[in-house]
């Protein structure tokens, strides 16, 4: 029989089964400790928006300091099956994390292997978690208004 840690790392590969058409709200980190720079946190919210229309549709997106939430709908692709979330989130961490090492002067892994998603469930939730994003840096004491965060960004429609 294999210890606590060997059943945690078993259950962390487990596949995510995700269906068409579902809102996702995800959280990634900062793997080291220390803030991003500003001009590392404007790429990384550029990296989010990249593939916004593509491969996924973003509601809203937060760069903080030392993390990332992310309200999105992944979109189908050219075999009518919706994009992974796991892909979607190497594409936005893999870029961003190259741009971040640039602009910071550092390398090796910028980001915590694993991000944390969560499938919304009602228009009520979607309302709540995009209202979670916008007061992040308020929560934070960074800003005094969320409108004046320079790296939030949300869907206006």
């Amino acid at each position: 029989m294999g210890s606590l840690l060997d059943h945690y790392a078993y259950r962390r590969r487990l596949p995510h089964y995700q269906k068409e058409g579902v809102v996702v709200f995800v959280t990634f980190r900062k793997l080291l400790w220390g803030d991003f720079s500003k001009d590392a946190r404007t790429d990384i919210l550029n990296h989010c928006l990249h593939d916004n229309g593509k491969k996924h549709n973003l509601y809203a997106a937060v760069i903080m300091p030392d993390h990332a939430h992310l309200l999105l709908t992944p979109l189908a692709d050219q075999t009518g099956w919706p994009f992974s979330l796991a892909t979607i989130l190497k594409l936005i961490k893999g870029t961003s994390a190259r741009s971040a090492n640039k602009i910071m002067g550092t390398e090796g892994p910028v980001w915590q292997e694993e991000s944390f998603d969560h499938v919304l469930r009602s228009d009520e939730s979607m309302t709540q978690k995009l209202e979670y994003i916008r007061q992040n840096p308020v929560r934070k004491g960074l800003v005094a208004h969320p409108d004046s965060y320079p790296w939030l960004w949300v869907k206006i429609d």
